[in-house]
């Protein structure tokens, strides 16, 4: 949360000529609802089950940039799609940084309580070891203007294709 997904993303994908699509976006598309009420009328669980749907069939498309939920990695099945099927960028911001960058969001129902802080840490510790196992590339996000986070996946996409590509 608050890592720059969505603004990163939509860069990128203008960087690389592809679409961008923001699996949020497309879960609330298919439920004609918006996330908090997701989660209030079906749970996380629903939620969660919906976001596999929507991964699943997105992480099939190619020429796609794709941004996802913070919470997307919990599921193992959504590990193995987004790692087997595209290159995966872990955002990687400090909690602080992220305590900014939402606080006036109401948009997001696990911190809508006494203690964002404290719950913000508690995804760090149980989500941080999940984004290593199923990523390809890690870039800090802190502090760092989205162009030039952007700037820093392209030279390492263009990095990888040169090395799958020999002259």
């Amino acid at each position: 949360m608050g890592s720059g997904k969505s603004t990163i993303g939509r860069l990128l994908s203008h960087e690389l000529g592809q679409e961008f699509i923001d699996s949020d976006k497309a879960i609330e598309e298919r439920a004609g609802a918006d996330i908090p009420w997701i989660f209030d009328v079906e749970g996380e669980t629903g939620f969660r089950n919906r976001e596999q749907a929507v991964i699943d069939q997105l992480t099939q498309s190619s020429q796609i940039v794709l941004a996802t939920g913070g919470g997307a990695v919990l599921r193992p099945e959504n590990r193995h799609n987004l790692q087997s099927r595209g290159f995966v960028v872990y955002l990687q911001t400090s909690v602080d940084q992220q305590l900014e960058r939402t606080a006036r969001d109401r948009n997001r129902p696990l911190l809508q309580n006494d203690d964002p802080r404290g719950v913000l840490e508690k995804l760090m510790v149980e989500r941080d070891p999940l984004y290593r196992e199923c990523c390809d590339l890690i870039v800090k996000t802190d502090r760092r203007h989205p162009r030039s986070v952007v700037s820093e996946i392209v030279r390492h996409l263009n990095k990888q294709a040169a090395l799958s590509h020999p002259v």
